[in-house]
């Protein structure tokens, strides 16, 4: 007799169908899994064997034949568990064939034969509604795979006895309910910070228009202190976008508790990242730090001492919003719309054009130090300033009146004027003017006379590229948008133009 089950394997967030098949035939005893499967799904044959036993039941000494289709398509990690088990109890005659038909299964058996969490439990569920079926996952997985919304038929036991009952009727598993998102966790305040009126500034444009920005200053400058206050300034995430989160989140096993955050990501790698830490890959090709950044921000301190092919395996994912993690067999994409916030020193030292220092290297401290980060990286980042070292009479003042709170609301009205631009220009897609490109862009942020004559002689001055050029006139827009004004004018290209002008030539001014 041969059963069939339903289970998935991941491609990026994608959950690409696989069917279980198996099949109990006379001849010598044997258990053979065949169906590409990696080291852990291999090792299933014991776990089932283990857990099938701790419940009463023992295989019969026949061959046993279990085959993941389609067999061209690795299969790797230990959801596969619960499917061969559940195969097996349905070749069996245990467990009735026909409500195996309705679901998605997966899950990891442990020898005792309970079920444990796996990773992926809501992108797998979401993929089983596309196909009509509900889903069957394990009992600490029941809350995240709820997310995917009421219509979705779920069982998460925490036994395979359980199950089993539940389909013999003796036992009725409810469906599992979704866990509230929204923890009180109070974020750092603007308030906290004395000074840097002209980067408090651009940390407001940053965010009203998800430009990427680079902060420039000597040790102790406030630069990280800046960064960290980025999220209380920025809009909570809607459904979608939450709910893309968190998908790649559960792939990378990273969403404990069942419990989805409105708040946006707010990755902080260390210097010592690796390309496949910051890109994704693996023996599993996971998501990597940019995807985990999805709609959030990705926030990389000391950027030059970050390895150069790190910081120049960014590039590509700035402009098409996803990394693509090739193997020999097959590629993966995962989505990564993050936005960058970078913090660096002027030199090694950290104090070069600070009045009364001089570097014992001279200009070449600086250079050496600066070359470690590429043009063209550079060259994709929207908002360059340098943050000056904070004199002490600034720090005796009182904290300012203007909070994040403040900030929150401008930055708020300046995103909702992006999106109703974009509905109606007929690009609903694009949320926020970092994102528009080509004709859009021009048709949206074209200045008048005056601003287009401001920008066309900077240009020739400070040598922009054609990249620099039109992130000049995103900025503008953000800025215009600010300012709830209708058009762009003179003084929103100029203000523009102080965010690029100290990195015009490619390398920072000493």
């Amino acid at each position: 007799m041969t059963s069939h089950v339903a289970t998935v394997a991941f491609r990026g967030i994608e959950a690409v169908p696989v069917d279980v098949q198996v099949q109990i035939t006379p001849g010598m005893p044997a258990f053979t899994l065949v169906g590409l499967p990696d080291k852990a799904v291999a090792e299933s044959r014991e776990r089932v064997r283990a857990a099938l036993t701790a419940i009463g039941l023992a295989l019969p000494a026949k061959r046993i034949t279990v085959n993941l289709a389609p067999a061209d398509l690795p299969k790797e990690g230990s959801h596969y568990d619960l499917p061969i088990a559940i195969g097996l109890m349905a070749a069996l005659g245990i467990i009735p064939s026909e409500f195996l038909e309705r679901y998605t299964v997966l899950g990891e058996l442990s020898l005792d034969g309970s079920i444990t969490a796996v990773a992926g439990s809501l992108p797998a569920a979401v993929g089983a509604n596309a196909r009509g079926h509900g889903l069957i996952c394990p009992g600490p997985c029941g809350a995240e795979a709820a997310w995917a919304g009421e219509a979705v038929d779920i069982l998460a036991p925490d036994t395979l006895v359980q199950l089993v009952n539940h389909f013999k009727g003796t036992q009725v598993l409810s469906r599992p309910r979704v866990i509230a998102a929204d923890e009180p966790v109070k974020l750092p305040d603007l308030r906290d910070i004395k000074g840097q009126e002209v980067a408090k500034r651009a940390l407001e444009v940053a965010a009203a228009g998800g430009h990427n920005l680079l902060m420039v200053g000597p040790p102790g400058s406030g630069k990280s202190m800046l960064a960290q206050r980025l999220p209380s300034i920025l809009p909570p995430m809607d459904a979608l976008e939450m709910l893309e989160v968190s998908m790649i989140a559960s792939v990378a096993g990273a969403l404990t508790g069942g419990t989805l955050s409105h708040r946006r990501p707010f990755r902080t790698p260390h210097h010592s990242a690796s390309q496949a830490a910051l890109v994704g890959g693996g023996q599993r090709a996971l998501p990597g730090e940019m995807s985990l950044a999805h709609n959030g921000v990705l926030f990389l301190d000391e950027l030059p001492e970050f390895q150069p092919k790190v910081l120049d395996s960014l590039r590509q994912p700035m402009e098409t919003f996803q990394t693509v993690i090739a193997r020999a067999n097959h590629h993966v994409s995962y989505p990564a719309r993050f936005q960058l916030v970078a913090a660096m020193n002027p030199c090694r030292c950290g104090h070069a054009g600070t009045p009364g220092h001089t570097c014992r290297r001279g200009p070449r401290c600086v250079d050496d130090y600066q070359a470690r980060v590429s043009g063209p990286l550079l060259d994709r980042i929207d908002l360059q300033i340098e943050v000056p070292a904070v004199r002490a009479l600034e720090l005796s003042l009182p904290a300012p009146k203007e909070g994040s709170a403040d900030v929150a609301a401008r930055v708020a009205r300046a995103r909702a004027v992006q999106a109703g631009r974009y509905q109606s220009l007929g690009a609903a897609h694009l949320r926020l003017n970092a994102e528009a490109d080509g004709e859009l862009l021009e048709s949206m942020a074209l200045p008048d006379a005056s601003g287009l004559s401001l920008l066309q002689d900077a240009a020739e001055m400070i040598g922009l590229t054609a990249r620099g050029y039109h992130r000049v006139l995103r900025v503008a827009r953000t800025l215009a948008d600010l300012d709830g004004a209708g058009d762009v004018g003179r003084v929103h290209i100029a203000e523009a133009l102080t965010f690029r002008q100290k990195l015009s030539t490619g390398r920072l001014a000493a």
